[in-house]
């Protein structure tokens, strides 16, 4: 029996998105998917926009993060799919379809993504990971597939997935606020011997870096936790540790770029320094948010 978008549910996280998110919810609606939008406490009009979309809302008292309001919406789901959507992400014509044939078509797959095509035009194709084997991180050699690809990962922008394996997996790494999770979820499927395949008649636009308005002390926080989730998976996956250069360097660049006033590079290399050093120490991303000891809400 062949699957419908009916069997899918496409998981939105929303933090301060109201800009992007009528683009994303229209472009699902016009594929015949329900949406479920997970706020992340958003200051915006997120929750009201996707309610007046006809999405499914569910509001987080707090700022979960990435991969914990994802597993949320997954755990409020009771389709055979879930569809992880970036708000920011603009799924094309036929692109459901595509992703469900090959759902159908590769049974031993569990997760499967688009052709991510950026506003450029360029089409993102993750080449390496820091959770691949060095013999596939070879980004200068990547050649976009000419047809379905299994490939070792595959980008959380845009992922459709067997909500039970997901969910048997224990779905997003809760100890990561943001970034990785989604390399992390990958190296876990092929662990259990499940494919990734990348659907090259399926398409989508992503916006990158738009699901929230920017800004200084958000580009500290993003910062930070990409030089935090860096050491948490390098420790989980047995990995060499990153060194101290990386973080002179970040210390030295956001001296320098405090000196000519330039706020927003100089929030993004302190960031960095922070991260790296909150993760030397021992510290949580969850503790830095406020979330430590809390469970994530299913």
């Amino acid at each position: 029996m062949s699957s419908s978008p009916a069997d899918i549910t496409a998981v939105v996280v929303a933090y301060d998105s109201a800009e992007v998110l009528p683009a994303c919810l229209a472009a699902l609606a016009r594929e015949g998917v329900a949406a479920l939008v997970v706020d992340n406490a958003s200051t915006d009009e997120s929750a009201a926009i996707a309610e007046r979309c006809g999405a499914k809302v569910l509001r987080n008292a707090r700022n979960e993060g990435y991969g914990r309001a994802n597993n949320r919406g997954a755990g409020a789901a009771d389709t055979p799919f879930i569809l992880i959507v970036n708000p920011d992400l603009e799924i094309g014509e036929g692109a459901v379809a595509a992703l469900l044939a090959a759902a159908d078509a590769y049974p031993d797959a569990a997760a499967f993504a688009p052709r991510l095509v950026e506003p450029s035009g360029r089409v993102f194709l993750q080449p390496r990971s820091l959770l691949s084997p060095d013999h596939l991180n070879r980004a200068r050699e990547i050649v976009l597939p000419e047809g379905d690809a299994c490939l070792p990962f595959l980008s959380g922008a845009c992922l459709l997935l067997r909500r039970e394996i997901f969910t048997a997996l224990g779905g997003f790494d809760p100890e990561i606020f943001l970034f990785y999770e989604d390399d992390d979820l990958c190296r876990r499927l092929r662990d259990a011997g499940h494919a990734l395949i990348h659907v090259d008649g399926a398409e989508a636009r992503h916006g990158r870096g738009r699901s929230s308005s920017p800004s200084p002390q958000r580009r500290f926080t993003a910062r930070w936790h990409l030089a935090w989730s860096h050491y948490h998976v390098a420790r989980k996956w047995a990995l060499p540790l990153p060194g101290s250069i990386g973080l002179v360097e970040n210390a030295a660049k956001a001296i320098g770029y405090g000196m000519i006033l330039n706020r927003e590079k100089m929030m993004a290399h302190a960031g960095s320094v922070a991260g790296a050093l909150a993760a030397r120490a021992g510290r949580s991303a969850l503790a830095r948010q406020g979330l430590e000891g809390t469970e994530a809400r299913s």
